[in-house]
């Protein structure tokens, strides 16, 4: 039998007023009776203690025996001590606030959860795990001491190497390895380039509607967001020259507009190009989805048509993998090369290796790029399927629209209905939703909901979980 966890006490302050053995004795009760150690818990015995503290044996003895003496613990011969089984301590109860279920991802933007329509996750039944569980075995197994030190700040060379081979097939993007870093995520991309390029004060474009969470990660570094409306060919380039023309950056969402899905078009696209070339300022091209596009095959990338190096390029591993998987990155352009190295020195801790080494591998061997080809069948079967079974039973009170591409749909509510109000009722029924409004900088507009639709399995699915959203359409 081993000793319990629990049974490791913290040095004793020998300044107290208490001796040392009643020191001893009130550490094991609060164990005890805090749960730390449970009925039936082997604890140290009396020399191991002694040799432990570096006290005497009497002393720890003396405890031992005014614990025994109270019933708290029993000692078995040579089987040890042991907390007293059946022992049920009597202990202060513990008043907890109730936790409403409406707590669910209701500022966080990304939840701990897996609910019917929620936003930003890929399809998890389907994750190929027996595959990933191989090649995180094979990677275990050939780990080095070298593998186990820190890992770069800048990222695993090997995954730059195939993350720079797979964006120059896959989205246009001619990169070095060089030019890519590793991060855990968005939020953490986009504190470094915040660190790297701006200062406090600087004002910078972001769509409105778009990510909160953008907007508010500036907010809390002192830089100034600057809404720019969004139309059906995404950001209005015009109308943030009107309001901040000297702007020192922009953050786009060019494939698919977060959160209304329109892609930037050509000319917009070369507009905004041009802005950032003539005012030396920075062009944020965050593609958390460029690969899911099912109208016509995914667009190239922003970055592909950057001459001036004005472009640093976010991508990220949460859409089409898996977010708990915590990587993303960041391609910068050559000339920033050096100042970004210097930052990650200072601001990112590197990912951990074996994940890192196993994205690698996944890459390498083909499974990423056949994941993401049946991903992308997948979903445009899984949207058709949601919008179909959701307007059959929804359509009297709102209406989709059309979307070329994405991991959500929108749901333009009928009348004066409120869709803040309508996502705090999902959320108290344990669905999930977001509303459009909150994701306004200046006017709200027209209120909508957007409902993730990438595990929702089938049109029967989805009728079953717009029925029981057509209650709370009614109740409201």
């Amino acid at each position: 039998m081993s000793v319990a966890k629990g049974a490791k006490i913290s040095p004793l302050n020998p300044a107290a007023a208490e001796p040392f053995y009643r020191q001893i004795y009130d550490r094991f009760r609060g164990a005890i009776e805090g749960g730390s150690l449970k009925p039936g818990d082997r604890i140290p015995s009396a020399r191991a203690l002694t040799k432990e503290l570096g006290l005497a044996r009497g002393t720890i003895e003396a405890a031992y025996s005014l614990l025994a003496a109270e019933g708290y613990i029993q000692a078995r011969g040579q089987a040890g001590t042991v907390v007293t089984p059946g022992l049920k301590p009597v202990t202060p109860a513990v008043s907890k606030i109730p936790r409403s279920k409406s707590h669910i991802a209701a500022s966080s933007f990304r939840p701990d959860s897996i609910l019917p329509f929620q936003m930003g996750l890929p399809a998890l039944d389907l994750f190929p795990r027996k595959i990933w569980a191989r090649l995180g075995a094979r990677c275990v197994r050939a780990m080095q001491p070298s593998d186990m030190a820190h890992p770069s700040v800048y990222g695993m060379e090997a995954l730059r190497a195939e993350l720079a081979k797979y964006l120059h097939v896959s989205r246009g993007i001619g990169c070095s390895s060089s030019q890519i870093f590793v991060t855990s995520g968005y939020r953490h991309t986009v504190e470094l380039i915040t660190h790297a390029l701006l200062k406090a004060g600087d004002r910078v474009w972001l769509e409105d509607p778009g990510y909160p969470p953008t907007r508010e990660l500036l907010r809390q570094m002192r830089r100034v967001a600057v809404p720019v409306p969004v139309d059906r060919e995404g950001m209005v380039v015009s109308a943030g020259v009107r309001a901040a023309p000297r702007a020192r950056a922009a953050v786009v969402t060019p494939a698919h507009q977060s959160p209304l899905c329109v892609s930037l078009s050509l000319p917009r696209r070369l507009e905004l190009l041009d802005w950032a070339a003539r005012n030396n300022s920075w062009v944020v091209e965050d593609d958390y989805d460029g690969e899911y596009r099912y109208a016509s095959r995914p667009l190239p990338a922003l970055k592909s048509l950057d001459r001036d190096g004005r472009v640093i390029y976010a991508g990220t591993f949460s859409k089409v993998l898996f977010p708990g998987i915590r990587l993303a990155y960041v391609v910068v352009p050559e000339s920033l090369v050096e100042q970004f190295e210097q930052i990650s020195e200072t601001f990112a801790g590197g990912s951990p290796q074996l994940t890192q080494a196993i994205v690698t591998t996944f890459i390498s061997e083909g499974h990423f790029a056949r994941h993401i080809h049946r991903m992308r069948k997948l979903y445009a079967e899984r949207r058709q399927a949601a919008a179909a079974g959701l307007e059959s039973v929804l359509g009297k009170y709102m209406r989709s629209d059309s979307q070329p591409g994405g991991m959500h749909l929108i749901f333009r509510l009928n009348g004066a209905q409120s869709d803040r109000r309508l996502v705090a009722s999902m959320r108290e029924e344990g669905l999930y939703g977001e509303a459009l409004t909150e994701w306004a900088m200046g006017r709200e507009g027209a209120s909508a909901l957007l409902l993730g639709f990438t595990n929702i399995g089938s049109q029967m699915a989805a009728e079953h979980l717009g029925m029981h959203l057509l209650k709370l359409l009614q109740r409201d």
